[in-house]
């Protein structure tokens, strides 16, 4: 998987996207040949809750000429380096001119800082701090050339629903929308896109799985505003997935309601199936989780990721590339969110068909023929402790947690178990 991730990675690193536009809808097609995703168009102007569809936005390429003729600022070279939705310019113009339209970092000297003015019309570069110390020493007079085009157009979501045995969902949800960053952008759909070639080889699927891939904040209001009655019926919970793409521990954040079975769910594979985990509260700030937990929605919805957002020094610039992301850690994070998947399906309240004293679990053949074998005593223990506690109150992860036990551990023993017709 790990080629596979990088190859699809190579081909969506260079394409320039935003909230809208044709790196947008390019970088959607690629995504199509691993997820069947269904693309949505919401027209300029449309009003999508508190909010309004902005026009869309193109850019075909951006530079700053010094006085000598020579690119100093070349979007080619990274597309970072213009300010998202600037508007077109062709001027020349002195320094001092242009200083208030150049964004850097000061404690970051190397890097190009990533910024946006998606609701404002105005122009703008991000470049290098020590870019920017040079310009302000010669004091030259420069060119500057933005070739886009802003327009009434629309913005373009993406979405696919994989049936399961009952119409309740859970939804993963990621977004694009960044251009040229690695982990806080990319990490996120091809997450969404391998994890979806692995669900939909799972047979006998107990919920229905909803992939929404959207431009962030923006993309999932406008998601919402079409689809809010039919989640409001269906969602059980969901994950979105963002900074997923580094070799950090992982950080799990909560939806509003902690006791929820998403979150009781995470929790567990986290401290079973991993080392180091974070597990923080649901707080404003982050990804679209902000969306699908606002009140009026409160969607079991929390995040699982590796290094949060805000909290490492590539976030937000040109630092977050290939070199930042581990894609053998992005093929563990695919797996990390398929277990958590495998124990939602698995997690149910059972009862024992027998209530009264234990099974003679011999003549089904679910008792150890050798006694002492540690791993046919284990399988064993944990057949007669579910057993036990299968009371049609508690659920799986309850039983399992009595022990101190991976609720996986459970995937054959409820199969077995169901097989021998001891439990319902």
């Amino acid at each position: 998987m790990q080629q596979e991730l990088e190859a699809y990675f190579d081909r969506l690193w260079p394409i320039c996207r935003s909230i809208t536009g044709d790196g947008l809808r390019a970088s959607f097609k690629i995504l199509q040949e691993l997820i069947p995703l269904k693309l949505t168009e919401v027209p300029t102007g449309r009003q999508v809750f508190d909010w309004n569809i902005p026009k869309e936005w193109n850019i075909e390429d951006a530079y700053i000429l010094d006085q000598n003729g020579e690119k100093i600022v070349d979007f080619k070279q990274n597309n970072l380096h213009v300010l998202g939705y600037s508007i077109a310019v062709d001027q020349q113009m002195s320094f001092q001119q242009l200083k208030d339209h150049l964004y850097y970092l000061e404690d970051q000297p190397n890097a190009i800082p990533y910024r946006t003015s998606y609701y404002k019309e105005r122009w703008g570069f991000c470049l290098s701090y020590e870019t920017y110390k040079k310009m302000a020493l010669e004091n030259g007079t420069y060119r500057v050339v933005i070739q886009s085009s802003l327009k009434n157009g629309s913005l373009t979501y993406a979405d696919c629903v994989l049936k399961g045995q009952s119409d309740q969902e859970i939804l993963l949800s990621s977004y694009l929308c960044h251009p040229s960053m690695a982990n806080n952008e990319l990490s996120g759909p091809l997450l969404l896109s391998f994890l979806y070639q692995k669900l939909s080889k799972i047979e006998n699927r107990r919920y229905t799985y909803r992939f929404v891939i959207a431009p962030e904040t923006i993309g999932v209001v406008a998601y919402l505003a079409e689809h809010a009655e039919h989640l409001k019926k269906h969602l059980h919970a969901g994950l979105v997935a963002t900074c997923i793409g580094d070799a950090a521990s992982f950080t799990y954040k909560r939806s509003k309601e902690a006791s929820h079975e998403i979150n009781r769910i995470a929790e567990h594979i986290l401290k079973h199936e991993t080392k180091g985990a974070r597990i923080i509260n649901f707080a404003v700030g982050g990804s679209d989780e902000r969306q699908y937990c606002s009140p009026g929605f409160n969607f079991a919805v929390g995040s699982l990721m590796r290094s949060m957002y805000h909290t490492f020094e590539q976030y937000h610039t040109s630092l977050d590339n290939k070199s930042f992301i581990s894609f053998k850690a992005l093929e563990e994070s695919v797996e990390m969110y398929l277990k958590i998947i495998k124990a939602l399906e698995l997690n149910q309240t059972y009862k024992g068909k027998i209530q009264y004293c234990e099974p003679q679990l011999g003549k089904r053949g679910l008792y150890p023929t050798v006694g002492a074998l540690k791993d046919a005593q284990q399988e064993l223990y944990r057949r007669l402790h579910l057993l036990s506690f299968a009371d049609g109150k508690l659920d799986l992860l309850s039983i399992a947690e009595q022990r101190s036990d991976c609720i996986l551990d459970y995937t054959e023993t409820v199969q077995e178990l169901l097989k021998a017709d001891l439990i319902a």
